[in-house]
């Protein structure tokens, strides 16, 4: 039997722990981002015009490659998850570096956009953004907060994938035991998920 099960005293406890803060985390984060899109609706409602008018100035080609990619990087992610699943160690790391990859790829996308917005002069506190009114302010100090807080949930989200990476090519996350990879796998698909309903939200509603 593997040392993981034959010392449950000393290993078993500390990763049911970590595995327990990874599904809090994914829940409480799930309820934030419930609680900004509901928000962004009530603004949205009262502010129609001036959310549809600061929306038009977004780039939807930036948009759509953003989703392509974080699309792209889930399904990397699955891959990796069927490689480890398999006893496919190489693959396994692979797919993982892909996705990694890939994320890095999807944040620089979104450094370059927000850079735009930011060179107009349209970025909360900015006296040319005050200057178009109250519905710009808040389609905008939305826009940046929500996708800003995206990009840490990435963020997060490579520093678990890379912990599973090392955990994987350690052998300590193989065929027999690979619940930490499948809450990284969960985390990762759920900041998929959020992307996918932002997407609509800034640049095509």
């Amino acid at each position: 039997m593997s040392q993981s099960f034959s010392m449950t005293g000393n290993i078993s406890k500390p990763k049911d722990s970590v595995l327990s803060g990874v599904t809090l985390f994914i829940f409480i984060e799930l309820l934030l981002f419930v609680g900004l899109f509901l928000l962004y609706a009530v603004y949205r409602y009262n502010n129609a015009v001036a959310f549809d008018l600061a929306a038009s100035e977004l780039s939807i080609t930036s948009g759509v490659l953003n989703t392509i990619i974080i699309l792209g990087a889930s399904l990397t992610m699955a891959y990796s998850g069927i490689a480890v699943r398999k006893g496919n160690k190489m693959a396994a790391i692979f797919w993982l570096l892909i996705t990694l990859f890939i994320g890095f790829m999807f944040l620089v996308n979104r450094y370059f956009e927000w850079k735009g917005r930011i060179d107009f002069g349209l970025f909360p506190g900015s006296e040319e953004l005050a200057r178009l009114g109250h519905g710009d302010v808040l389609f905008y100090g939305l826009y940046f907060f929500m996708t800003g807080l995206h990009a840490l949930h990435l963020l997060a989200g490579y520093v678990m994938l890379t912990y599973a990476t090392v955990k994987v090519n350690n052998n300590e996350l193989n065929a027999n035991n690979y619940t930490l990879l499948t809450k990284t796998s969960s985390y990762w698909h759920l900041a998929t998920l959020i992307w996918v309903l932002l997407f609509p939200l800034f640049y095509l509603l």
